[in-house]
């Protein structure tokens, strides 16, 4: 077990704006689409932006193809997370490897490695409390931008929280704004308006607060920096407070272990601390390609106490009884490519039942 309650960690997110983030939310966007209209689609789709350039490529088997159209996607999510700017959109999709598809038609895994899952009783959303708070910050960053309720306000930005001891010491909050706007405005209205209500009467006090240290933020997204589908895999997990086997999850179909296998971990290690096994439990799994049995269930909380039976005998982490199990053929995706894929009350894997 990596993660302590009352322990010294720092964990960050960024916004939708943030040009990794474009790129998970248009991959996902053409993943859901693709299930849409057809629920068995296998879909490992990447993107790639920056520059005024943004490249999407990938492997699709489905009844749809010819029907999605992925370039319309992109420039769809791309408008609506705020930017105004034209890209130059390309697209290479072809056909699922057949060396891949041989494992996959039978019910294996589509990929091999090694997945995890946590859940703490910390918070009512069974995360750490930094990564529940970091994640807030930087979704009220684009509410009040999308809301008006902060006028200079621009797509990019990060956010990021730290823990002494369990208790916070530091928010640190960098955001994109307009040229026009002074240094002491931004930290004047990015305390009031977005730190200072996510935070305790005694953390105002006591909280040391840095708004964007460089003193400028004004070029963000493609503009200043490139984006890639899956490079903020520790943004959607858990900080980097638990192992992380290192594949991303958004653009891939529920074949996909690293998705669902991560998904069903957190499944396992949820229901686990709901239902009073531990207060913090870890769950890892680990797959080959094509074979639909894992090689190996972990389960242990934070006594150290040895779970992998009770795992074993609640859920059943083959591929197929995943998919079916968590509903993974719906179009639900894109939901999760901002702000986590867990502790949204929405999601399948986030949803608590009585273990045997």
């Amino acid at each position: 077990m990596f993660y302590k309650q009352n322990s010294n960690y720092t964990v960050e997110s960024v916004t939708s704006g943030h040009p990794d983030k474009v790129c998970d939310q248009i991959s996902d966007a053409i993943l859901d689409a693709y299930l849409a209209l057809d629920p068995k689609s296998r879909v490992a789709v990447e993107t790639f932006g920056g520059h005024g350039k943004l490249i999407i490529g990938g492997e699709v088997t489905s009844n749809a193809n010819g029907e999605v159209d992925c370039i319309k996607i992109a420039r769809g999510v791309y408008k609506e997370i705020g930017y105004a700017d034209e890209l130059e959109i390309s697209a290479r999709i072809v056909k699922q490897s057949p060396d891949i598809a041989l494992g996959v038609d039978t019910g294996g895994a589509g990929d091999q490695g090694i997945m995890y899952g946590f859940a703490t009783d910390e918070t009512p959303e069974f995360l750490p409390k930094g990564v529940v708070l970091v994640h807030k910050l930087a979704k009220r960053l684009e509410e009040a931008r999308k809301l008006g309720e902060i006028k200079w306000l621009k797509p990019d930005g990060k956010t990021q929280v730290t823990y002494a001891n369990g208790k916070l010491s530091t928010v640190l909050v960098s955001t994109q704004h307009t040229k026009e706007v002074e240094s002491r405005e931004i930290e004047k209205e990015i305390t009031e308006k977005i730190i200072n209500p996510l935070l305790s009467d005694e953390e105002k006090n006591t909280v040391k607060i840095i708004v964007n240290p460089t003193g400028h933020f004004v070029a963000g997204g493609f503009e200043a920096d490139t984006g890639l589908t899956g490079r903020k895999i520790m943004v959607d997990t858990y900080g980097g407070l638990i192992p992380h086997g290192g594949g991303c999850f958004s653009g891939k179909d529920a074949t996909k272990v690293d998705r669902s296998g991560a998904y069903m971990a957190r499944f396992a290690a949820k229901n686990l601390v709901a239902n009073g096994y531990g207060k913090e439990v870890i769950v890892s799994v680990a797959y080959a390609i094509g074979m639909a049995e894992p090689l190996m269930i972990e389960a242990t909380n934070e006594k150290g106490e040895d779970l992998s039976e009770i795992v074993k005998k609640n859920f059943d982490f083959k591929p197929h009884a995943i998919i079916k199990r968590l509903h993974l053929n719906d179009p639900i995706f894109s939901q999760t490519s901002t702000y986590g894929h867990f502790g949204k009350e929405n999601l399948p894997w986030e949803k608590i039942e009585k273990m045997k």
